[in-house]
């Protein structure tokens, strides 16, 4: 292992040393010499053979030199200390190797380098995303990080799959309903909390996407693993845009509409008043509570032409089994069959596109 960990410290090194090497050409060629041993016994140990003693031993030596003049007994004891850490260095650098390995097929295949947490990933699309409970203990973690790459092997095959919006089962509201039945289907799945859903979906009313598809809305609102919604109002916003759907076809699509769009008299959007994110100037939260939400809702509902037997028929449909039935078919789609990380998520031409929908020049 010695001579392993010594390649990977010369690997490191190699960028430093080459910026050394500059001004003092005999330090690139010891440290090259160095390489080329530890190399050659590497490529040995690749092959199963036994590595050449000499160059373990050369390692050591160098180590141990100024311990064997003035502390002989030491030798023998730090000789193992050495080797224990060789495996350590080893060790991590193969950890290191796989979890990086680990990322990028992640990103690849999920949209995201972090499975558990999409959220803690730079890298990935502008997303809401849907992160797991984090591991509790190393056991678990040690569990989870091999359930993570169980995740990115299935989704590997998405990446080739051709996807047909028909073939998901989601309660779905329709944007156009039957005169636009022509049209090729997309599929949006939405969070109505999400601020980048809200971005996508003023890019496709300015771009006309609603007029070139015949598209099906999903609310979907985000849980942890404890059952804790993302956003604060997500979930009645959910329920009452199914029930109001329910009742009258289309009137579902105000609600989304006002909240995507619009703004209070206060000039602050209604997405920050339903997601606890509103401040007056002087920093106190003027935000909905759940009261004043539903308020709001059904104000808007009145003005699509509910009258007041419609929405007393209405709070009784939003609190129905089957509502809550819709709510859990749409979560096991979203997160079984598509194992979507992040949303806005979209199918369309036979795709499934992940993140912030911006029109194509």
């Amino acid at each position: 292992m010695v001579c392993i960990a010594a390649f990977i410290i010369l690997a490191i090194l190699g960028v430093f040393v080459a910026l050394i090497s500059i001004f003092k050409p005999r330090v690139g060629k010891a440290y090259l010499k160095a390489m080329k041993k530890a190399w050659g016994c590497l490529w040995k140990k690749v092959r199963l053979q036994k590595c050449e003693t000499g160059f373990k031993d050369d390692v050591k030596n160098t180590l141990l030199s100024r311990v064997m003049l003035k502390h002989p007994k030491w030798v023998k004891p730090l000789s193992i200390i050495i080797e224990i850490v060789s495996v350590i260095i080893v060790v991590v650098a193969v950890w290191a190797l796989l979890t990086a390995i680990k990322s990028l097929l992640a990103l690849w295949a999920l949209g995201s380098c972090n499975v558990t947490k999409p959220s803690a990933c730079s890298l990935g699309a502008e997303v809401c995303s849907i992160d797991e409970s984090e591991p509790t203990n190393p056991i678990e973690a040690t569990g989870r990080w091999f359930t993570e790459w169980g995740e990115i092997f299935e989704a590997i095959p998405d990446k080739f799959k051709n996807y047909d919006a028909n073939d998901y089962l989601f309660n779905y509201i329709d944007v156009n309903h039957t005169e636009f039945e022509s049209l090729p289907t997309a599929v949006d799945i939405f969070d109505p909390g999400c601020t980048v859903c809200m971005a996508s979906y003023r890019n496709q009313k300015n771009a006309g996407f609603f007029d070139s598809y015949n598209v099906r809305l999903v609310p979907f609102a985000i849980q942890d693993a404890d059952g804790n919604y993302k956003f604060k109002h997500s979930e009645i916003i959910v329920r009452y845009m199914f029930a109001a759907e329910q009742i009258k076809s289309g009137a579902s699509l105000s609600i989304i509409d006002h909240i995507f769009t619009g703004k209070n008299s206060q000039g602050k959007l209604y997405l920050e008043m339903f997601n606890g994110e509103a401040r007056d100037d002087s920093g106190n939260d003027i935000s909905y509570s759940r009261e004043q939400a539903i308020n709001k809702i059904e104000s808007w509902l009145k003005d699509d032409g509910f009258d007041d037997d419609g929405i007393k028929e209405l709070r009784k449909v939003v609190d129905y089994p089957e509502i809550t039935d819709k709510i859990n078919q749409n979560k096991q789609i979203v997160e079984e069959q598509l194992r979507v990380k992040g949303i806005p998520t979209m199918i369309y031409d036979g795709k499934r596109h992940t993140g912030l929908w911006e029109p194509t020049e």
